[in-house]
């Protein structure tokens, strides 16, 4: 591991039975055994070296027996490289009015077909021992991020009641588990979570239940305090963030891992990542633009095509759109976090971090929060629809 002077920022190598992982390290999300619209040597010809599937999906749909039969999630899927499978906390999170939660587990109905389901701490760790990932996560409790300093109280111990049980239930030897640190906007919650679950010696950490809705400042206070007591040994897993600029953020806080479905799901409708910002390939000044849609970037999209073509085809509703526009979001942010890591070594990440965001636009404060609240509403709403 090395560290960066006058930062907190680090490289590290994680060591799975699927290969070494430079840190630090964006993982994509397949949460039904897919990153969407890409193929597996697709995503190693982006350097990807480590995908998150989600137990909850796969557990509806095709079912933990399937995959067990077809010899696993490595073998069904055809990727011979790193997964981490999420326990489905957060999905289940964010089924609210198909849910009951209690200290045995979390009662649940399907958004698929509307059938109840029970998962238990145990049963998480039994599905993700089936499906063979190289890095497993507890059961947890996440808040909603405008939830009462009670409620999130009860949530982070229950959160910690099922750790206990999650490290009791773990069989396999060859899987790295983390536990995840809850307590949603408060400091003082944050502080008794990571304190007490650092306290039982997981593989990792991850901290959960941020990126829902908070501002942003809230959000890298919460990160940076909660990051000075856990274990500098052990890795750090930021989950669901993945906008370049909270990259780095997080990075500059000593973050180690990251997940997240927005570069995939925005590359569909057709908003692209650039050094200077995010644009939307949709946008009517991209018609006849001959260049790429960012010259200075090498994927094969921007070695290829032209703005004007992409913008021909997310107009015609072309399926090709949302692969092309796939490659370049996953390209930019591997890129990012090669040259990341090039900075640390170097000792001049902050340099590196200030003239990155100093040409970067971020998306605006108010309309972040806006629409990741959208986002969930309208997943919830089709849920309850399904």
């Amino acid at each position: 591991m090395k560290t960066n002077p006058n930062s907190k920022a680090r490289t590290g190598e994680l060591r799975t039975p699927h290969g070494a992982i430079a840190t630090p390290v964006f993982s994509p999300v397949g949460s039904q055994g897919t990153v969407k619209t890409l193929t597996p040597e697709e995503l190693k010809d982006l350097e990807i070296t480590m995908i998150l599937a989600n137990t909850y999906h796969l557990y509806l749909r095709p079912g933990i027996v399937t995959i067990e039969k077809m010899g696993g999630l490595h073998k069904f899927m055809a990727w011979d490289r790193a997964i981490l499978t999420d326990s489905g906390g957060y999905q289940i999170f964010s089924l609210a009015p198909l849910r009951q939660v209690s200290d045995d587990g979390a009662v649940f109905r399907s958004h698929i077909d509307g059938s109840q389901h029970l998962i238990t701490p145990e049963l998480a760790i039994q599905f993700q021992e089936v499906l063979g990932a190289d890095i497993i996560m507890v059961l947890d409790e996440c808040p909603a991020n405008d939830d009462s300093f009670e409620k999130v109280s009860r949530a982070m111990h229950r959160t910690h009641l099922w750790a206990e049980r999650c490290q009791r239930a773990q069989k396999r030897n060859d899987q790295a588990l983390y536990a995840i640190v809850q307590g949603g906007i408060f400091p003082q919650l944050r502080h008794q979570s990571a304190e007490y679950l650092s306290s039982l010696g997981f593989s990792g950490y991850a901290i959960g239940g941020l990126s829902i809705g908070e501002p942003k400042t809230t959000s890298l206070s919460i990160i940076e305090e909660t990051v000075a007591l856990l274990p500098e040994n052990k890795p750090r897993y930021l989950m669901g963030v993945g906008s370049p600029e909270d990259l780095l953020e997080g990075i500059a806080r000593g973050i180690d891992i990251f997940d997240s479905a927005l570069p995939t799901r925005i590359a569909r409708n057709g908003a692209l990542f650039t050094q200077q910002g995010r644009f939307n390939i949709s946008n009517a000044v991209y018609h006849q633009m001959e260049e790429p849609i960012d010259p200075s970037c090498d994927c094969y999209t921007c070695r290829t095509f032209s703005a004007a073509y992409l913008h021909h085809l997310f107009n015609s509703n072309e399926l090709l759109a949302y692969k092309l526009a796939t490659i370049h979001n996953l390209y930019f942010l591997s890129n990012l976090m090669n040259k990341a890591r090039i900075a640390i070594n170097n000792g001049n990440f902050n340099t590196f971090k200030d003239d990155f965001l100093a040409n970067y636009k971020t998306t605006n404060e108010q309309t972040r929060i806006t629409q990741k609240q959208r986002w969930l509403k309208t997943r919830r709403l089709e849920e309850e629809i399904k």
